[in-house]
């Protein structure tokens, strides 16, 4: 009985997994499952029923874990990428791209992977990347001669750097759960004023990786290019009209959007849902400049976005220059107010036009749909977390890590493995909010840097989200893709850049400060 006892928690975790390989919705499979074996945990006297009035304490977070405020940059997060799809923005970046790196061999890959990074830092979302470039790159590149395996493999391999590169969703819900597991850890281990891990420190950890795997796609078009030239010709610059002042008008908006979400988290200066508020608010005057939803763009309207636009910048930099958080006084105040009208005139603008157009409206509700099914997941997680861990799952995880060979590394190389092997099967968030409370604390019990693992999670789940057979990636590429384009050639195309992920991986794990440098440059 002794070993049944013990068998529960795995049992438990076996029953969600096929679950939801059937295809159950997530959140109401984790509840369930978690209710269930309540039930019988309580019925055998496993589980002591008033510990479970500490749900809604998890739900709304406590004390000694890490503030929950952190996830309303989710919704922003959210908002941000759908405004910014709806405003045509990838289709105009991959024609400044073509235009600059086009006339090359290798070109409109390069430009693919280049586009991919600024989508992946514009949106955040995996799924809405690659199904963007795949019906707005991948007939171009066809058409242009390309080779079927190296487009094909370019664009999912690109779409999943949102993955990686910050400011993602991936990143935001990964660091809200080692933040918590590294409080839990410290804790256990008798320390009760924790150090704390915050997204911001994900997102600066992650960077150099990820802009490091951006270096190595675009290599991979210059070898290939070299190796095969025919399957990367050059594209005639006649095709790509505009000169430079069309490469600067797709360009620079997006870029000082990134520049400015991102560089004020990273330089201290806005929390990540402070940031989010920010990316929300410069995406819909962005969309609102271009009057996102229709052909015709009258000067006034953009004139009051544009405006808006400079006057937000302007009110941001004002905070930084004259310490408006404390208070200021005189001009500093005066200026201040000048240009939050401004800027609120900018944003009715930005709002009035986009509502006419219908596009708020869908915004609005994508952001609405996708955020309710992050959080309901969440809780039925959470559930699912309360009753694994009251039915001793936790030191059973704990024994089998600790008896794996190699200590703390052979550790995260054995929940390396299995994350990547679940990743074939179950969705990043059901990784995510399942896996990563269950193995994370004793992880970080037993020595390892939270940063470093968080870096080496969200590459590893990338990598799976890419692997033939079953990556999410390669899926849904292949629902947008050409019928002129085979199943086998996306998965031949794909498996090169799965192995430069696989060198990325081992290159964190034997170069810790790949992940850890800049979190510490920036914030020790």
């Amino acid at each position: 009985m002794e070993l049944f006892f013990a068998a529960l928690p795995f049992i438990m975790f076996a029953a969600a997994v096929a679950a939801l390989l059937r295809g159950f919705p997530v959140a109401f499979t984790l509840a369930g499952v978690a209710i269930g074996f309540a039930l019988i945990g309580m019925a055998l006297g496993q589980i002591d029923p008033v510990h479970l009035r500490a749900f809604p304490q998890r739900i709304y977070g406590n004390v000694m874990e890490m503030d929950k405020s952190i996830l309303v940059a989710v919704p922003l997060f959210v908002f941000m990428g759908v405004m910014l799809e709806k405003s045509r923005l990838a289709e105009e970046l991959l024609d400044a791209m073509g235009a600059l790196f086009g006339s090359l061999r290798g070109g409109m890959g390069i430009a693919v992977v280049i586009v991919g990074a600024l989508l992946a830092a514009s949106t955040g979302i995996v799924g809405a990347t690659v199904i963007t470039m795949g019906l707005l790159a991948l007939p171009a590149m066809l058409r242009r001669g390309y080779d079927a395996k190296l487009a094909t493999g370019t664009i999912a391999a690109s779409g999943t750097l949102g993955q990686i590169i910050p400011p993602s969703i991936v990143l935001i819900l990964l660091g809200d759960q080692l933040s918590s597991a590294y409080a839990r850890a410290q804790r256990e281990q008798g320390v009760f004023s924790p150090d704390i891990v915050t997204v911001g420190d994900l997102f600066a950890g992650a960077l150099v990786p990820g802009l490091m795997l951006v270096a190595a796609y675009a290599l991979w078009q210059v070898v290939m290019a070299i190796i095969r030239p025919e399957g990367s010709p050059p594209v005639p610059r006649s095709e790509f009209g505009g000169g430079w002042s069309r490469v600067l008008s797709a360009l620079v908006p997006p870029l000082a959007l990134i520049t400015a979400v991102l560089g004020s988290i990273l330089g201290g200066l806005a929390t990540a849902t402070e940031a989010a508020g920010l990316g929300a608010l410069g995406a819909m005057l962005l969309a609102g400049f271009r009057n996102a939803g229709t052909g015709a763009n009258p000067l006034p309207g953009r004139v009051l976005c544009a405006a808006g636009a400079a006057a937000f910048a302007g009110l941001f930099a004002a905070g930084a220059a004259f310490g408006l958080r404390g208070g200021a006084e005189g001009a500093g105040l005066m200026l201040a107010f000048g240009l939050a009208a401004v800027a609120a005139m900018g944003i009715a603008a930005a709002i009035w036009r986009l509502h006419r157009t219908g596009v708020l409206n869908e915004v609005m509700t994508a952001t609405a749909r996708i955020s309710a099914m992050v959080f309901v997941i969440l809780i039925g997680a959470s559930l699912f977390a309360l009753v694994f861990r009251e039915l001793g799952g936790d030191s059973g995880v704990r024994s089998a890590l600790e008896a794996v060979p190699g200590g703390a590394m052979g550790a995260v190389i054995a929940v390396m493995l299995a994350m990547f092997i679940l990743g074939f099967f179950l969705d990043f968030l059901e990784i995510t909010f399942v896996v990563v409370p269950i193995i994370a604390p004793v992880l970080l019990m037993m020595g390892v840097d939270p940063i470093w693992l968080g870096v080496l999670m969200a590459l590893n789940l990338q990598t799976s989200f890419l692997t033939p057979p079953f990556g999410f990636a390669l899926f849904y590429l292949r629902g947008v893709a050409p019928p002129s384009v085979s199943t086998a050639d996306i998965y031949r195309g794909a498996l090169p850049f799965v192995v430069l992920q696989i060198l990325a991986i081992m290159a964190v794990a034997a170069l810790p400060w790949l992940a850890t440098g800049l979190p510490g440059l920036l914030y020790d």
